[in-house]
């Protein structure tokens, strides 16, 4: 017996970050579900090989390039998605970037400190991009008074670690912006909701052996032993995208193995 308040075949979504890794795992999931979905990365290569996949399914994909950073671009993806699909029900956000330095360089070690623009190149891509993404689709949302946002975060929203200063503190930004815009749109009928993801190899960035190494290390770091398959953010996607989600909002949930509860 299925239910339906777990359907949302036939609404149309807007995946930022869906080239690779874990924004294709969400898209693809989606798809399966039955969800129309434009799909953006930085470059065209990637979003037209997603793109193929989803039509392969029978669903309408739109693949768009662009800066997911930049308000100018954000606009003109958002431009050409409602001129193809008419109208959006889910918008994802899921750029990101890490990098590990120390805030300045630590005593008795080789790594300098992080530079302005390093700092501000992460800062970007981990948490400028969910705003933009919202701000450019926002109209329509408050407009239609209706819509479903989830943006994706990390485990790193729950803890902090040294060398990581720029990709924890945005990462928990994307949550605290979670959390306020949820606030601002719920009297307006929008869920805004969050997936901090653990760790995702996408096994077409990599060799087979590669992705098995890392599988086999996570047993010693994962509670549950392996790394992640890329469409397990999506399926808990669909979930927050669908009715049976409709009194839920301003959460970020985990899907991470178990790590972010981990005890040293």
């Amino acid at each position: 017996m299925s239910l339906p308040e777990f359907e949302i075949a036939g609404q149309k979504a807007l995946v930022v970050g869906a080239g690779r890794g874990i924004g294709k795992g969400i898209a693809l999931a989606l798809a399966e579900a039955g969800v129309d979905v434009a799909i953006v990365g930085f470059t065209p290569t990637h979003v037209a090989k997603v793109a193929e996949q989803i039509r392969a399914m029978g669903r309408s994909s739109l693949p768009l390039s662009g800066d997911a950073t930049k308000a100018a671009d954000m606009d003109e993806i958002t431009r050409q998605t409602l001129a193809e699909f008419g109208h959006v029900d889910i918008l994802v956000t899921c750029v990101g970037d890490s990098i590990r330095k120390p805030v300045v360089q630590l005593p008795g070690t080789d790594t300098p400190g992080m530079t302005e623009e390093e700092w501000h190149h992460v800062v970007n891509i981990n948490l400028t991009e969910a705003f933009q993404g919202c701000r450019a689709l926002g109209a329509h949302f408050l407009e239609r008074r209706q819509g479903c946002v989830i943006n994706v975060s990390g485990w790193a929203s729950f803890r902090g670690r040294a060398l990581s200063s720029a990709y924890d503190a945005s990462k928990a930004g994307v949550m605290r912006f979670t959390e306020s815009l949820a606030q601002e749109w719920a009297p307006y009928g929008i869920r805004v909701n969050a997936i901090a993801p653990g760790s995702f190899p996408d096994p077409d960035q990599m060799s087979a052996e590669a992705y098995q190494a890392r599988d086999e290390a996570a047993k010693g770091s994962v509670p549950l032993g392996r790394v992640g398959r890329l469409k397990e953010p999506g399926y808990l996607a669909v979930f927050l995208a669908s009715p049976a989600a409709a009194y839920v909002t301003g959460q970020t949930w985990a899907v991470d193995g178990g790590v972010s509860i981990k005890t040293p």
